[in-house]
């Protein structure tokens, strides 16, 4: 026997004869029982509270990624930013901007003694660093090439070749068949112009600046002390001119991911756009063709790089694909703009292109390298604890990470009664009111919450 506010109801085995007869009290009776059910789901629901892939509760995140520096992407690129309010982060090298203290050096010993030394010994595995770190500043030009080549050979896995080539270099050096004078990077010259108080005023408008190293190095091929040289003085340059927040993302040149460059490089630096090896985090670099839906990781980080006749509708699928999957935080990286820069791209091309990303921005969270770097670390580091008391709900957030470096607030989304509409939402001093909204699972709200910075307090807004 069942007790329902229609009398009783026999349990009495379901037959033709009976369904007629008892119809309209079996009716009521599975009514009354749903409705209990989606009460007390709705019931269950309340306090529940999620830390959201994203930040604002968006399908995917997109990073605009600048290197090298170049003047037209401060004056042609960050201008279409501006007037659509997209964020980006220009990689700039440190060196050629006019107030750094730190120019291109070569840190060793006298370069007269290396160029001796290489009539003697041969380049090999022991020398073959100092001697590349040392080239382009023997005081002759011409030296670009080889330090290229070398670093290109290197890196194929072709150590013997570029020693051939670095005992090419030093006997021609030796024989003064090559002109007096000094090479720098084509990217060096391209930023000619640039000065600090420019990236100050940019740099205040939300654009982010990191490090792209001091000269445009191939790090792969540099010993030790230079290359922290490059990596340290120019983190060191930039803390000088804009402050510790800049100092969390770099490039290394070239977007190698060279594991040795890579180890010595952490340390200094948070966040390499070269590489973030979390263990939930797969990474498809601009030259790897796997596609990033068929991950199961809880991120990807895709890396694309438009080149100057990438075509237009390429770059828009990258958008869509992202969209499609909530794993992906597609990066795009762009060095030449119009004219200038290596694989220049138009900027008729950029306008249509950042106004396709703008027409999205619904589902997605544009937002600068480092920001995305710290949220989804920030995320996969964070604990929530939630406790639903008679009148209002209480959130814990804290996470392990270094406070001082990890200061992004999360977006957090708490399930709260369904009677309420409107939610006032408190941290320390600070307060929001929210709107609810409804999903299969009752009603909630989107909410930015700072981690470790105190109880949060969610009430109806009365």
């Amino acid at each position: 026997m069942i007790q329902t506010q229609y009398g009783l109801l026999n349990t009495i085995p379901m037959n033709e004869a009976n369904f007629s007869k008892n119809f309209g009290r079996y009716r009521s009776f599975l009514l009354v029982t749903l409705a209990l059910f989606l009460s007390s789901e709705s019931f269950a629901q309340a306090g529940k509270t999620k830390i959201t892939k994203w930040q604002g509760g968006k399908k995917t995140a997109v990073s605009i990624t600048y290197d090298d520096g170049s003047r037209n992407q401060f004056g042609v690129a960050l201008p279409i930013m501006e007037r659509l309010q997209l964020p980006a982060t220009f990689f700039v090298i440190t060196g050629p901007i006019k107030g750094s203290v730190h120019p291109p050096k070569f840190v060793g010993r006298p370069v007269n003694e290396i160029i001796a030394e290489t009539a003697k010994v041969p380049t090999n595995q022991n020398n073959f660093f100092e001697r590349a770190s040392a080239c382009l500043y023997l005081g002759y030009a011409g030296t670009l090439p080889y330090y290229n080549k070398a670093d290109a050979l290197y890196e194929r896995g072709k150590p013997e070749q570029a020693y051939k080539l670095m005992d090419t270099l030093y006997m021609q050096v030796r024989n003064k068949e090559l002109k007096p004078g000094k090479d720098t990077s084509m990217e060096m010259g391209q930023e000619e112009g640039l000065t600090w108080e420019q990236v100050k005023k940019d740099a205040a408008k939300g654009y982010e600046f990191a490090s792209h190293t001091v000269t445009h190095a191939h790090l792969a091929i540099l010993d030790s002390a230079n290359m922290a040289y490059e990596l340290r003085k120019s983190k060191d340059d930039i803390l000088k001119n804009l402050g510790a927040k800049y100092t969390f993302s770099a490039e290394v040149p070239f977007g190698i991911e060279d594991k040795r460059v890579m180890k010595f490089g952490f340390p200094i630096y948070e966040a390499l756009r070269n590489s973030m090896p979390e263990p939930w985090m797969q990474e498809i670099n601009r030259g790897y063709k796997e596609q990033p839906g068929n991950s199961t990781k809880e991120y990807v980080q895709w890396q694309r790089g438009p080149l100057s006749k990438t075509p237009m509708d390429l770059m828009k699928s990258w958008i869509d694909t992202s969209v499609a999957h909530n794993n992906i935080w597609l990066v795009l990286v762009f060095h030449g703009i119009d004219d200038l820069g290596w694989e220049p791209t138009p900027h008729e091309k950029l306008q249509e292109y950042f106004q396709y990303i703008k027409s999205k921005e619904n589902n997605i969270w544009v937002a600068p390298f480092g920001d995305v770097a710290r949220y989804v670390r920030e995320r996969m580091s964070a604990k929530v604890k939630t406790n639903d008391e008679k009148d209002k709900i209480t959130v814990h957030l804290t996470h392990s990470l270094d406070p001082q470096t990890y200061d992004l607030p999360l977006t957090l989304k708490t399930y709260v009664p369904a009677k309420w509409e409107n939610v006032l939402v408190k941290q320390n001093e600070k307060q929001q009111k929210v709107s609810c909204k409804k999903d299969s699972n009752g009603s909630y709200i989107l909410y930015q919450a700072f981690p470790n910075k105190g109880i949060i307090e969610v009430s109806l807004n009365k």
